[in-house]
């Protein structure tokens, strides 16, 4: 097998060519690095790739479940530790007992295989018995199937890949449950001498992340300069992780902090300093804005949980955390602010994302579009 580094989409690609049976066999593997600085890191990994292949022992009689822990193992290192928890996730909830029991061969898995675990998953996939997956996480199940037999492919343990077979079901169109303007009042002015107050301001004044609001830290905020930027996040699937990076490039942003998020912020630092001085040595600092008496952070399911709790308690119409972002998208769709204005606000990558979740509510410009067709048309007579 031989390899070389390519350039695609700004990343860096190792390009693994192998021969079966005469014929050349190319397998294009991201490294997930962008081309800028980093050429030594890829070709680091180009040659680890290259180096690990004559150590492998596969053998002929390869069970598929363990060809997947293999691929687990494979990509540990190549993800981040956010990326790699879910896809463990999956696999040891609900891929790996699925063909553990099947006890079928790498060799034997054909289209029909994985087209049944799909339809298997899609009816009673849900760990409480209720129904089946959704189609989002069907896509992320399938792209672990897929990426485990692009592993066994490149490595010349098969001649074709069979994911590729797979139909996968359509996914409805996601529409955001989203408050009204007079419901956000009411739940800001229930819930004001609630810890979770701050949280939930913030995070609907800019429409952030659940990640993102959780991931904010004091160098985040400049009082002098008055702007608010994301740069830290913090994630949870098996455990918390934190990450001094975004979800994207565009979720990197800068807000101007508003006189009200300027007296909230000040509260909360004063709030910290008299903590610091109560737990001294034992204070944990690391920066962020939204802790626990003693630094420690907020795990993003303990938001999730207690913002449903708080919900109950005030007799509130049921949404979750993340819908305070799309009831941020809707107050400035309401406020007259475009498509483009709202993609910007919330960081989304592409404005076609943007388009897709809010365009059915961009009814202002819409009708004052409409209204000017009408002005350049013949009025109608009554």
């Amino acid at each position: 097998m031989t390899a070389s580094l390519r350039v695609k989409n700004d990343k860096y690609y190792v390009v693994l060519t192998h021969t079966t049976d005469g014929k050349k066999n190319q397998t294009w593997v991201s490294t997930g690095l962008s081309v800028t600085g980093n050429e030594g890191k890829a070709r680091q990994l180009m040659l680890d790739m290259l180096g690990e292949k004559p150590e492998q022992e596969v053998p002929p009689d390869m069970l598929f479940s363990d060809a997947v822990r293999r691929w687990l193992e494979d990509v540990r290192h190549r993800v981040d530790e956010v990326t790699y928890q879910g896809y463990e996730v999956q696999a040891r909830a609900h891929i790996l007992p699925y063909f553990d029991d099947l006890q079928i061969r790498l060799c034997d898995v054909d289209g029909e295989t994985l087209q049944t675990y799909i339809n298997v998953k899609a009816k009673f996939g849900r760990s409480d018995g209720h129904g089946g997956l959704s189609a989002v996480s069907l896509r992320q199940h399938k792209n672990v199937l897929n990426q485990t037999l692009k592993l066994a492919q490149r490595d010349g343990l098969i001649q074709t890949n069979p994911a590729d077979l797979v139909v996968m079901p359509h996914a409805a169109q996601f529409t955001g449950t989203f408050y009204t303007e007079a419901q956000m009042r009411d739940l800001l002015t229930a819930v004001k001498n609630e810890r979770l107050y701050p949280i939930i301001y913030v995070t609907a004044l800019y429409g952030l992340r659940r990640s993102e609001v959780l991931g904010l830290k004091w160098d985040s905020i400049n009082f002098a300069m008055q702007t608010l930027t994301i740069r830290h996040t913090v994630a949870r699937v098996t455990k918390v992780v934190e990450k001094n990076k975004t979800k994207n490039a565009s979720s990197f942003r800068s807000f101007p902090l508003t006189d009200d998020a300027v007296r909230l912020f000040k509260i909360l630092l004063q709030q910290e300093q008299i903590y610091r001085n109560h737990f001294g040595k034992d204070y944990i600092d690391n920066d962020y804005v939204f802790t626990w008496e003693d630094g420690h952070p907020y795990s993003p399911d303990y938001v999730s949980h207690t913002f449903h709790k708080l919900l109950k308690k005030y007799d509130l119409p049921h949404i979750r955390f993340h819908d305070l972002r799309h009831t941020c998208a809707s107050m400035l769709l309401s406020e007259g602010y475009g498509l483009k204005d709202v993609q910007e606000w919330l960081g989304h990558s592409d404005i076609k994302m943007t388009a897709n979740i809010y365009g059915h509510l961009d009814i202002r410009r819409k009708r004052s579009i409409a209204n000017g067709l009408e002005q350049a048309l013949p009025r109608l007579k009554p």
